[in-house]
């Protein structure tokens, strides 16, 4: 699991930069799925260690959490707007909220077999 969250960080972390770099946004808000990749890929980090595992992977995944929640509450409702103002906006909005969720469908399923190994 650790490996997944330094993926799905570095995933984030790339198209937050896509975002500001990319779609010449001047914007702080085109770095939001950055700013929740870095903690990602950071906690992924420190779950290599088996001492950090358990409390990394479940900040990591309260995290995921909260960029899922945060992001489709803004892409959800654009999506059935007559007319789309801002489809590449939409479409990285779209895609932090794909990557958030299936981190954390991933994490839950990995902590429900880590409960039942035991």
């Amino acid at each position: 699991m650790a490996k997944i969250s330094i993926i799905i960080g570095v995933l984030l972390i790339i198209l937050g930069l896509y975002g500001y770099f990319g779609l010449n946004s001047k914007s702080v808000t085109a770095l939001i799925p950055a700013f929740v990749g870095l903690p990602l890929l950071i906690l992924g980090w420190f779950a290599l260690n088996e001492k950090y595992r358990k409390n990394s992977m479940h900040i990591a995944a309260v995290i995921a959490l909260l960029g899922f929640i945060g992001s489709a509450m803004r892409a959800v409702p654009a999506l059935f707007k007559d007319e789309i103002t801002n489809k590449e906006a939409l479409t990285v909005q779209l895609s932090m909220s794909i990557l958030c969720l299936i981190f954390v469908l991933l994490a839950g399923q990995s902590f429900i077999k880590a409960r039942r190994s035991r």
